[in-house]
């Protein structure tokens, strides 16, 4: 894991009308793409400036951080591998100094001018007073997504200040939601934050409030929130995190246990109850699977190996063949993110007419939400629009297909298309499962086509499986990357192989569950064992989500490849023709957790060989792509770093997937 460029407190004296203030700024010396967090180094540095401000009569002091950036909080680089020992030094260590800043003789102002996560949050929190600038969108405590929980006096500060409800809202539901930050005006309702400013002069301002607050003569803030319903309130969010994690996570649970404290427990037995808890989680097998999820999701998919070097082509028009829900969702995403032409046909006509009104509804709908400006939606509502017939789509730079699911109508399309744009047109595929090479076979120019594998619903989901066959080349490669980004998606690089990696994977995890049923299990004993892996939906909804006609399109095509590991199942069969199969439970029939092993051996068993066939560069891509498409947790790691962990992939690979 790469290291972060290291912060430290610089201590500045401000004269002022009622005397010498301390400003103090935390910044590592890089602009606002390289966040400041709280090291080690940075921890020696503030205790070096909380020394110098004993020495002399200051009468404040502001806490703010270099432009954009507050401090996102303690540098997760320095956790993997880490001992109990030293975990419960870190956060010793954070509540020492932390504590020295709030027990400072004079008022404190944290002057919150960016980004404040974690730890950046929790020193907030230990400052008299907050301001927050206006434009600040990243506020919150994101630990309990990553393992964790607030561990530097947030569970205990955060309660006294806001109450039990907000509290379990910051640091709980939020994480828990897709890590779902807080805007100024949240902080503000939430009682987070005294004061929200313009950023303009932001920091003028507050040094003025501070001002103005020793001269009233107020002296220190009391957190004296009522937490009478602390109970109540923590019992009710267990059964809201049971729904969320099934049980698997016990960051949660430590969390809410850790507020309900804060009601009792003085300051002092809080802070050490959150080093007891620190020292148990930070080194167990969730948090360093969550470590190295965040790793893999914020810094290693970001810069891939096998990206081209070549200059992307320019994308001016875009062209989208068929109009079913996800074509409209991929025209929409072109459309607000690329803000270019977009063009859709359809084989019904009245049914492309009608995806061109549903953007614009959809259009209309963000404009009333606040979220587009009138004129924004019109413009936009202005460049898409359908077509009659394939010379609509003359003219485009990429065309992508989302028609049904079948290889020679896809080839069909791309063949039409090739008649009518120009040899330097990208040909996009959308396919969930066949092969992008077959349907580039017979084209006078293959070395243009790749695969972009959206996930349903697209607007949630952010993974794009960037799929590039033997004859795709460094230009078209280099475009659909290019495009992904700017779709504001996040890329990983697969070669072209049957339903490439999730779809691959989730059907593995379905023969398994096909299997039990038809042994005997029931769906709720198959949703149980799936679920304590961890995924937010239990496979019968995602089933009936997705759709089983789909699901065994999937598996069909799988099982052409790999008979031996996807046999076709009744049970998906009979789902996929619309009734119900005949199960019937049997007292022979596998235990959940024979179930839950078995789909542990066959993500395994699926995962080495996807590996070996080289389909992606590293076990990394795999878990990148269970996350971000599939909704896998971080705190297994996606699933390979648990298979290493629990020993599963060594027993059925012969080694550890991450070694691959």
């Amino acid at each position: 894991m790469a290291e972060a460029p290291v912060a430290q407190f610089h201590l500045q004296r401000l004269d002022s009308r009622v005397g010498p203030i301390a400003l103090v700024t935390i910044d590592n010396g890089a602009d606002w793409r390289k966040p400041t967090t709280l090291g080690e180094d940075a921890l020696r540095s503030l205790a070096e400036v909380l020394g110098r401000l004993r020495t002399r009569d200051w009468r404040g002091l502001v806490l703010t951080g270099k432009p954009l950036v507050f401090a996102a909080g303690a540098d997760i680089a320095q956790f993997p591998g880490i001992t109990p020992e030293r975990a419960r030094e870190g956060g010793k260590a954070g509540h020492e100094l932390f504590g020295r800043l709030r027990e400072l003789p004079f008022p404190t102002l944290a002057a919150v001018n960016g980004a404040a996560l974690g730890g950046g949050l929790e020193i907030a929190l230990h400052c008299d007073v907050r301001t927050l600038a206006a434009n600040v969108r990243h506020l919150g405590f994101p630990e309990v997504f990553l393992g964790l929980f607030p561990a530097w006096g947030g569970t205990q500060l955060t309660p006294r200040l806001v109450g039990a409800a907000a509290a379990v809202k910051l640091i709980v539901d939020n994480p828990l939601a897709q890590n779902r930050m807080l805007s100024a005006p949240d902080a503000l309702e939430l009682g987070l934050v005294d004061h929200v400013l313009e950023p303009v002069e932001f920091l003028d301002e507050s040094i003025e409030l501070l001002l103005q607050h020793v001269e009233s003569g107020d002296g220190k803030r009391r957190l004296d929130a009522d937490l009478s319903d602390a109970a109540e309130v923590v019992r009710k969010a267990r059964a809201r995190v049971d729904d969320a994690v099934h049980g698997q996570a016990p960051a949660p649970y430590r969390a809410l246990d850790l507020i309900e404290g804060a009601a009792t427990w003085s300051l002092e037995e809080g802070y050490a109850a959150e080093e007891d808890a620190l020292a148990e989680l930070l080194p167990g097998p969730e948090a360093q699977a969550s470590i190295y999820a965040f790793d893999v999701v914020e810094r290693r998919i970001k810069r891939p190996q096998g990206v081209p070097d070549a200059t992307p082509r320019r994308i001016q028009r875009v062209g989208i063949v068929g109009a079913g829900l996800m074509a409209t969702q991929l025209a929409t995403l072109f459309l607000r993110r690329l803000e270019v032409p977009v063009v859709l046909t359809d084989v019904d006509r009245e049914r492309a007419g009608k995806a061109v009104e549903s953007i614009r509804g959809d259009l209309a709908g963000l404009v009333a939400k606040g979220r587009l400006s009138e004129g924004r939606a019109r413009f936009l509502g202005s460049i898409a629009t359908a077509g009659e017939a394939i010379d609509a789509y003359a003219g485009c730079d990429l065309v992508l297909e989302a028609v049904f699911e079948e290889l020679q109508v896809k080839r069909d399309v791309f063949s039409a298309l090739e008649r009518v744009v120009s040899p330097q047109c990208l040909l996009v595929t959308n396919t969930s499962a066949l092969s992008v090479a077959a349907m580039a076979e017979g084209l006078a120019h293959p070395e243009r086509v790749v695969g972009l594998h959206f996930f349903n619903p697209v607007a949630v989901l952010p993974l794009v499986e960037v799929v590039s066959t033997p004859a795709t080349d460094d230009v078209a490669l280099a475009t659909a990357w290019d495009v992904t980004g700017k779709l504001g998606k996040r890329g990983v690089l697969v070669k072209d192989a049957p339903a490439f990696v999730v779809n691959r994977l989730l059907t593995r995890q379905s023969t398994v569950l096909m299997q039990a049923l038809e042994s005997g299990s029931t769906f709720e004993e198959t949703d149980e064992a799936a679920l304590r892996l961890g995924i937010p939906m239990p496979p019968s909804a995602l089933l009936a989500m997705v759709g089983p006609k789909v699901a065994n399109h999937v598996l069909e095509t799988l099982h052409e490849s790999f008979p031996d590991r996807f046999p076709l199942s009744p049970t998906l069969q009979a789902l996929a023709d619309g009734e119900f199969p005949a199960l019937e439970a049997k007292d022979d029939r596998p235990s959940v957790d024979e179930i839950h092993e078995r789909i542990l051996e066959a993500l395994a068993d699926e995962a080495c060989r996807i590996l070996d066939e080289g389909v992606v560069a590293s076990a990394a891509e795999i878990d990148a792509c269970l996350i971000l498409g599939a909704g896998y947790p971080f705190f297994r790691g996606g699933i390979t770093k648990h298979l290493d962990q629990t020993g599963v992939s060594q027993r059925a690979c012969g080694r550890t997937l991450g070694e691959a």
